[in-house]
């Protein structure tokens, strides 16, 4: 039989791991909504839409771990329409709904920062910005090269504003819509900063400040997190872990 772990035992480790407190996020971090009370399989996922709550309960999961929770600051709290279609699906189905967002981000070893860094060869020595979300350390590396590495990893172009051509020995980055720390990657240092989206003052501030933008894209540059925190959250408990990644262009 598959081994199962109490959702209580479940939360306490996620909270003590994440520390949602130290946190002042845009939502609710922690469980969202409750499902069963003894956990078997773990699915994971950048965010809780309609499509990814249908692909993990058809998979057998009776928990999952996001990144993008249902619940954001500014809702009026009804739940209607596609909240309402979401939350029925789940407590349908007995499914439990996990949902870390800035924590998950910041996280030193598994958070999306920590992860997408590993994955492009960086790792930082210092943090920045607000919360001290941005990651920035020692590069030795050309834009091109970070350009291809993240192409490579994400499998998608990233959208890249060149600056003006210098080495890059210290590159910053912070996943997501993390593009108004731009301003604060430049006072720390970097050559380049490296993030999921662009908006339009980044390009005059790398062209006029010499610092090279690249954008990869919000969701490719958070699918990391969630996935790495659920299999060690899952390997210590015995429980099944399934990373469940739907397509997502923005």
């Amino acid at each position: 039989m598959q081994p199962m772990a109490e959702r209580r035992d479940v939360e306490d480790c996620l909270q003590a791991l994440l520390r949602p407190a130290e946190f002042k996020d845009y939502g609710p971090n922690g469980l969202q909504v409750e499902g069963a009370r003894e956990l078997r399989h773990i699915a994971s996922g950048v965010t809780a839409s309609l499509a990814f709550i249908d692909a993990a309960i058809a998979a057998g999961a009776d928990t999952l771990l996001v990144h993008h929770g249902l619940f954001w600051r500014g809702q009026d709290g009804r739940l209607t329409g596609w909240l309402a279609a979401r939350v029925r699906r789940l407590m349908a189905a007995d499914v439990n709904l996990f949902a870390y967002h800035l924590p998950l981000d910041a996280h030193a070893e598994l958070g999306n920062n920590a992860q997408l860094g590993r994955r492009l060869g960086l790792a930082a020595d210092a943090r920045f910005g607000d919360q001290d979300l941005g990651f920035i350390g020692p590069a030795q590396t050309t834009l091109a090269e970070l350009v291809d590495s993240a192409h490579a990893q994400l499998g998608r172009t990233p959208l890249a504003v060149p600056g003006d051509g210098r080495a890059l020995r210290r590159v910053a980055w912070c996943t997501g819509g993390a593009q108004g720390y731009f301003e604060a990657a430049i006072a720390a240092g970097a050559d380049a900063f490296l993030t999921g989206e662009i908006s339009e003052p980044q390009a005059h501030l790398a062209r006029e400040t010499g610092v090279a933008f690249v954008a990869c894209g919000h969701h490719a540059s958070e699918r990391f997190g969630a996935p790495a925190v659920a299999a060690q959250v899952a390997a210590q408990f015995g429980l099944m872990h399934t990373f469940i990644d739907l397509d997502n262009p923005a």
